[in-house]
């Protein structure tokens, strides 16, 4: 495996981890602020600097490359198997009405699925319900395939988010990347840091991602009374007061962030379906925390690894970032002092993170997490 990352931030030039070569046939993800995806000069410029076909853009919240977080930048990884490959299909959301399940169940049907090993997922991040493409993406897979990945992040602005495969960059787009060969590892984790706190609460009123009551009150009056003077800042206070959601049928909890309000209707809107009679409690981190979080992840993903990973497909959340501010890189300082400091590192602060629980192999949406996809051939 051959990689080649570079980073550029608004005006300036390329700076490049490692010797700039040719590669044969790339697989090439860049992940940028939303403002610079946008503008066709960038966009030129970025595919006159890597001259390759098979690239894949997604909006962050914050760029990861190296040990580095970047804001208002662009990161690009060009990996080149050797004994390996990938495959690599896209829908639009907005072509099947918003219905995520539909179009996760289309994409896997697209994708090859002879010695297929594992799928990345870079999603529209402000309006795709990523339960139910995961969901869509599960509903006839064979139980050996592996799903990890994010929903494209827009800073904290929450205004849109862009992805594409090939063409520019533009808003519905779901992109997944199918690998290939046996001689591939993949291993992956996802872990918070989190702590509940609060009573446990029964949710009475919900529908999909839309939570209208707690307790057979308002879901937001709720809320509100929680925060305190913070309520004046939503929907971007709640990034910092995720609510723990544990369904009637699962056993895991999952961490659902608070994406959107609406205060004619006394509710809120989650970046993941929040079932009718689950238990929701309030969370809240410290610094210290959401790093040693990133330290479980790192360490669950390495446990039962055979060979060292060659390179470290991170997602985060915009949320993490937010609590830590300038100790953000602190994470990836935990990641890299667990994997060694070898191992590339890429990936993008995002709106929600998938990959399977700890130890699991069906798919979660989660949110605050650190995710890690661990590659080797």
């Amino acid at each position: 495996m051959k990689i080649i990352q570079a980073y550029r931030e608004s005006n300036n030039e390329w700076t490049y981890f490692q010797e700039k070569v040719t590669l044969k046939n790339p697989l090439v993800l860049v992940f940028g602020n939303r403002h610079l995806l946008e503008n066709s000069e960038v966009l030129a410029n970025i595919r006159a600097e890597f001259p390759y076909d098979d690239i894949v853009f997604g909006s962050s919240a914050g760029e990861i490359i190296c040990c580095h977080v970047n804001d208002e930048s662009i990161s690009v990884t060009a990996i080149e198997f050797e004994k390996s490959s990938f495959i690599i299909e896209r829908e639009n959301v907005l072509d099947y009405g918003k219905n995520a399940k539909e179009l996760g169940a289309v994409l896997y049907s697209k994708i090859p699925k002879d010695n297929l090993k594992h799928l990345f997922v870079v999603s529209e991040g402000s309006f795709v319900n990523g339960s139910s493409l995961i969901n869509g993406l599960e509903a006839d897979i064979d139980t050996t395939i592996s799903i990890t990945g994010g929903m494209c992040g827009d800073d904290a602005r929450f205004e849109k988010t862009l992805a594409s495969y090939k063409e520019d960059p533009k808003e519905g787009e779901v992109i997944l990347i199918g690998f290939y060969g046996d001689s591939l590892e993949i291993t992956f984790a996802s872990y918070g840091g989190w702590i509940p706190f609060g009573p446990e609460r029964i949710v009475t009123k919900s529908e999909a991602n839309i939570l209208y009551e707690i307790d057979g009150q308002p879901a937001l009056d709720l809320y509100r009374k929680y925060l305190g003077e913070k309520s004046n800042e939503l929907p971007q206070a709640s990034l910092l007061y995720p609510l723990n959601v544990t369904p009637p049928e699962k056993n895991e909890p999952v961490v659902r962030t608070i994406l959107n309000i609406d205060d004619n209707e006394q509710s809120m809107i989650l970046a993941g379906d929040v079932p009718l009679n689950s238990k929701v409690q309030l969370m809240m981190a410290s610094v210290d925390g959401i790093a040693e979080g990133a330290q479980f992840a790192a360490e669950f993903a390495m446990k039962d690894r055979i060979n060292k990973p060659e390179f470290a497909l991170i997602v985060s959340c915009i949320g993490r970032k937010l609590v830590m501010n300038q100790r953000v890189e602190e994470e990836l300082e935990q990641v890299k002092e667990v994997l060694g400091e070898r191992v590339p590192l890429a990936g993008f602060y995002s709106y929600g993170e998938m990959a399977p629980f700890n130890g699991s192999k069906a798919c979660e949406l989660h949110n605050q997490t650190m995710t890690l996809t661990l590659i080797s051939e």
